[in-house]
């Protein structure tokens, strides 16, 4: 429960970073059968797919370290299903990272489809 309730803050804490960076946001943990994507947001014409991660103990790596190759997938997949699932029109579209540890480091186009 801990856990969840730091992951939730973190979320947040992002999600008003990001707007304050002058994005909007679309869709907050949006959900589907292959998995979910913590924040989606706008920016001017972009379409923004945003994997939130907190790290606490920096003797493990940073927040960004977590987001394997197969986390990335499971999130492209997800971000697939919410593109057929919305009609958001013709849009670019990136995936970035926000890891939390003392600071944020926000990762632009941290992966692609590639």
């Amino acid at each position: 429960m801990k856990t969840q309730i730091l992951g939730n803050a973190a979320e947040q804490q992002a999600q008003i970073y990001l707007q304050k960076k002058g994005l909007t946001l679309i869709k907050k943990n949006y959900t589907c059968r292959v998995g979910e994507i913590d924040l989606i947001m706008e920016d001017d014409n972009c379409l923004i797919f945003i994997e939130v991660r907190l790290r606490t103990n920096p003797l493990y790596g940073t927040g960004a370290d977590t987001v394997t190759i197969a986390k990335q997938k499971k999130i492209i997949k997800t971000a697939q299903l919410f593109l057929l699932s919305y009609d958001i029109g013709n849009r670019d579209c990136r995936f970035d990272v926000i890891s939390i540890d003392k600071d944020i480091d926000w990762i632009q186009h941290a992966f692609t489809l590639n």
